[in-house]
């Protein structure tokens, strides 16, 4: 075999191994395999002789024939060449484990799949049908046969056959890789060819289209189309070929397609017009000039090629590695993977907290703006009015006035007030916990390894929410605790130093503005100041005044230590041993549980077996192509 055959032989067998994995029609990089490879599509009118030019191709009779649509399905036509003197066969993608021989039974399948997808209407489907043929009479070629064109919608036809026919042909001609063969007839205008007019929509340079004249022997008499093959009529950049196809007789009489080919040599060979042309036309010719046009091209792409494959295995790799290897059957291995997994799982959710992440950030939002937001709201005013303080004052003095200071009253004023901050630490710490919780479902989902095992997947989450309601509780504890330590024992420094500021105040009835002195000539010595009426509107508003004072400075304290008690019992335990009590539970679990942890999700088996074969498949083909690409 030629290095030409090697090279095109290793193309058509990765485009079957592509089509066969799923590849075709989509991939893992940005194009598949498939489209990256060049292949001819065959175009042409209905009745042009498209079918009649494949099977003079391919050397074999196999093709549905009939008036009107007969080509409703895309057929992707394999030729592989074989040694001399093996048997010629025939597979189909659908029927893998099927080799056909007979190739009138071929033609029936062809018809019969086609009928699946169809049913037998006038229809088209773009579904392909994927034709491998093997022999040693073939060159080395992937051809696709395309529905004919057509201009009118027959009975039993949508309206829109012409446009979905049009549509279906140009979605597989206007591929860069994509090698036309635009087959017209002879004895029709070729100004009319709508072959050529798609051809030229879709490669207006004419770089990929190959023009083939069907139907030279069925000219009027007197007329050639040597304008048209010499490029006078319409140049290409690849020179026109024509050809001669057994006439309907021919067919119905089943001659051989050897005994055709003979009489399509003598034809060119004997006629005046095309006699000096002759070695550069006919069915053979047109194959051996498509697979060394082939081979040119192959050649030239090998390098992109080659980058798009190498990309792709290392796609593949990657993704192999998230989806993990088989899981062992060992008890002490799959201890060993739940641990790693658990472990992954973890640096995840510690990024999360410690900034590698986005989320732990809000955590902070907590303590820096929810909190002081909560404390501003508290009911203080209402709690610390004119009418309230009264009251607690009088029912705290009960049947004996307070002598000085009303000791009871400011203590009952005091505590009714700190009662009120066990409501925003609370909320501290029941906020923390739902953000906790949310970076756990986050960590989870990002941890790609974990999603092979939805099982152990859910046991993990339950772990961590049962973990995180118990760091709750504890916080929720200390903070509590926070809270009724400043009620159980007061700042007495502060309460000392009201009977200064008082002596310091002139006038008690304006207790607000230090420094003013009574009713006097200035620079005298001040009066003394009368005794202040323990009952009076302003005696009740300094008493509420020094409470909202002592309760201020609670609240910047607390607004201080609750954020570290929050974080000391549920962050940083989050941070440092969140699943502890997970580890000690799994190392009690049996084989058998262990086993049911690493059950795998099935559709993920499916996926890292597919991304194998895939694999196995991508570096096949870059050894093959490295080891003949650059062959002479």
């Amino acid at each position: 075999m030629t290095t030409m055959e090697s090279l095109i032989g290793l193309v058509n067998r990765i485009q079957r191994a592509c089509t066969v994995l799923g590849d075709y029609g989509g991939s893992d990089s940005i194009f598949s395999l498939w489209e990256a490879l060049p292949s001819v599509a065959v175009v042409g009118g209905q009745s042009s002789g498209k079918s009649s030019v494949l099977e003079s191709i391919v050397g074999r009779d196999f093709l549905p024939r009939g008036s009107g649509i007969v080509t409703r399905r895309p057929l992707v036509l394999q030729l592989h060449k074989t040694d001399e003197g093996t048997q010629e066969y025939a597979e189909f993608l659908h029927l893998s484990k099927r080799r056909f021989t007979d190739f009138g039974m071929v033609r029936k399948e062809i018809q019969e799949e086609t009928d699946r997808i169809t049913g037998k209407t006038k229809q088209i489907s773009p579904v392909p049908i994927h034709l491998s043929i093997y022999s040693p009479n073939v060159v080395n070629l992937t051809l696709i046969d395309l529905p004919g064109l057509t201009k009118v919608a027959v009975e039993g036809q949508p309206e829109s056959i012409v446009e979905d026919i049009e549509n279906m042909v140009r979605s597989y001609v206007e591929k860069p890789n994509s090698i036309i063969l635009a087959i017209s007839p002879a004895n029709q205008d070729i100004a009319t060819s709508d072959a050529i007019k798609l051809a030229r929509e879709v490669d207006p340079t004419g770089e990929r289209t190959f023009g083939v004249l069907t139907k030279l022997d069925l000219m009027d008499k007197g007329t050639n189309a040597l304008d048209v093959i010499e490029g006078r009529s319409y140049r290409l950049q690849h020179p026109w070929v024509g050809v001669v196809n057994r006439s309907q007789a021919d067919i119905n009489k089943n001659t051989d397609m050897v005994l055709a080919r003979r009489k399509e040599r003598e034809y060119f060979a004997t006629s005046p017009d095309y006699g000096h042309l002759a070695n550069r036309m006919g069915s053979e010719y047109l194959a051996k000039l498509l697979s060394k046009h082939l081979e040119t091209v192959i050649r030239a792409r090998i390098p992109s090629i080659l980058s798009m494959i190498n990309k792709s295995i290392d796609e593949l790799e990657s993704e192999l590695d998230h989806l993990g290897r088989p899981v062992a059957v060992d008890a002490g291995a799959q201890l060993y993977a739940i641990l790693e997994l658990c472990r992954a799982f973890n640096r995840i959710f510690k990024e999360h907290l410690d900034g590698g992440r986005a989320g732990g950030d809000r955590i902070y939002g907590v303590f820096d703006n929810q909190l002081p937001a909560a404390l501003r709201k508290l009911p203080f005013d209402r709690h610390l009015s004119l009418q309230n303080v009264r009251k607690v004052v009088s029912e705290a003095d009960g049947y004996q006035p307070h002598l000085i200071a009303p000791e009871q009253g400011y203590r009952r004023l005091i505590e009714g007030s700190l009662s009120y901050f066990r409501g925003p630490a609370e909320a501290s710490v029941d906020a923390v916990h739902f953000v906790l919780k949310e970076l756990v479902r986050k960590s989870l989902a990002e941890t790609q390894e974990l999603k092979r095992f939805p099982t152990l997947q859910a046991e993990i989450a339950a772990a961590c929410n049962e973990a995180l309601e118990r760091f709750r509780n504890e916080s929720k504890k200390t903070t509590l605790r926070l809270v009724d330590m400043e009620s159980s024992y007061l700042t007495v420094d502060f309460f000392r130093r009201l009977p200064q500021e008082m002596e310091n105040t002139g006038n008690p009835g304006n207790p607000g503005k230090p420094g003013s002195t009574p009713a006097g000539r200035p620079g005298t010595t001040p009066a003394p100041a009368p005794a202040m009426d323990r009952y009076s509107e302003g005696h009740f508003r300094r008493i509420g005044s020094n409470v909202s004072s002592y309760v201020g400075m609670v609240s910047e304290t607390l607004r201080n230590t609750i954020p570290k008690a929050v974080v000391h019992c549920q962050v940083k335990e989050a941070n440092t041993s969140l699943l502890n009590h997970f580890y000690i539970q799994i190392g009690k679990r049996e084989a058998k549980h262990l086993s049911q942890l690493l059950d795998e999700d099935p559709a993920l088996m499916e996926r890292r077996h597919q991304c194998a074969k895939r694999l196995e498949l991508y570096k096949s083909a870059r050894d093959e192509i490295d080891s003949v690409a650059w062959i002479r």
